[in-house]
């Protein structure tokens, strides 16, 4: 057995080659698709896990790595329904992950509106609106898997702001009530 005899794994073909594992491993948000209810929603949350680790960063590293985990999900999402055997199965959560990201630019992060971004986001990809319904319904492919819930991190993003200028009170009362028992 020789020293590159494990890049034989990244046969595209071979079912259970290392190439697969890694895109089952990215498109399903390190296995979090795999939960047998509401996949999406436990995407979100690995979502809230990302933004959690990257809210620091300096604006333009936060959108560097948003926009490559957009083409790397694009690229695992195009190949996992290869493997699933299935167009945008609900197994595939790297869009839920890059557009939770997309809802919480510029917000800032505390725990009220972690949670506001969660409901906005997952309003939105639930709807739908325009021109997410028909990219989802027309588009085939990994970029479509992504780009559906990237315009729903847009209508949310945009909704958030505005939320947020509008009303704060009720994100900040629960920011205070979480703090309370901390």
């Amino acid at each position: 057995m020789g020293f590159f005899s494990f890049l034989r794994g990244f046969q595209s073909g071979r079912k259970g080659s290392l190439l697969n594992k890694f895109v089952i491993f990215i498109a399903t948000g390190g296995y979090a698709g795999f939960f047998p209810i509401a996949s999406g929603t436990v995407g979100t949350i690995v979502g809230i896990l990302f933004f959690l680790l990257f809210f620091n960063f300096a604006l333009p590293i936060y959108l560097l790595t948003m926009a490559t985990l957009f083409f790397l999900g694009a690229w695992a999402a195009d190949r996992a329904e290869v493997i699933f055997a299935r167009k945008d199965s609900p197994k595939i959560v790297i869009d839920e992950i890059v557009g939770y990201l997309i809802t919480m630019v510029l917000i800032p992060c505390t725990f009220g509106n972690a949670f506001a971004g969660f409901l906005f986001f997952r309003l939105f990809d639930i709807m739908k609106p325009p021109p997410a319904r028909k990219i989802d319904r027309q588009m085939k492919g990994g970029f479509a898997v992504i780009l559906d819930d990237a315009v729903a991190g847009l209508y949310a993003n945009l909704s958030l702001h505005l939320f947020l200028c509008w009303n704060p009170l009720p994100f900040q009362e629960m920011d205070r009530w979480v703090h309370s028992f901390l």
